[in-house]
């Protein structure tokens, strides 16, 4: 992996790794997108480019996508300004060292049983793309650039920075700046 694709990766955990939930969006048999909240249970984006979740194998999310594996995974955080989307493809793994390592008190609350649960599915996503955005400017400098650009009729700029992250040897990597 070159260093370009290893920043970019840091990157994309640095801004989801603190958001509690995400918005998990699957293609439901009836042709709607379905999205739910889930808790992403990765310590890490692991070398493999992947997020992992826990999910009741009983529900819809864990029918649709065995039936259309490609997803998104939306996280967002409005007190600082980030907004990241993942795309990628989902599995049902059958993986119990895997769901050691990742249980915690929190998943107990829905899943009873413990790691060998039967409802239990454990859910990796590879990451294929991300986009994300993360404006570094405070408030008010935010809220001054949007009037000045409402007064003069000028698209505001330098509103942050933006990317897109691409996985398993794609290219385009870096974080750009917006202009527009």
């Amino acid at each position: 992996m070159d260093q370009t694709n290893q920043q970019a990766r840091e990157t994309l955990w640095r801004l989801i790794k603190d958001i509690k939930f995400s918005m998990f969006t699957t293609h439901h048999g009836n042709g709607h997108l379905h999205s739910r909240p889930m808790t992403t249970q990765s310590h890490d984006i692991d070398e493999h480019d992947v997020l992992w979740f826990f999910m009741s194998r009983k529900s819809d999310a864990v029918a649709d996508l065995v039936a259309a594996p490609q997803v998104s995974v939306v996280y967002a955080d409005p007190s600082n300004d980030t907004y990241v989307s993942v795309s990628g493809e989902a599995v049902v793994l059958e993986d119990l060292a895997k769901k050691k390592e990742l249980w915690s008190v929190f998943a107990k609350a829905w899943f009873p049983g413990g790691v060998e649960d039967a409802d239990l599915a454990l859910v990796q996503v590879k990451i294929s793309h991300a986009n994300f955005w993360d404006v570094e400017s405070s408030k008010i400098v935010q809220l001054y650039t949007i009037l000045k650009a409402a007064a003069t009729g000028e698209p505001p700029t330098n509103m942050g920075t933006t990317g897109e992250v691409r996985m398993h040897g794609q290219h385009n990597n870096e974080p750009t700046r917006n202009e527009s």
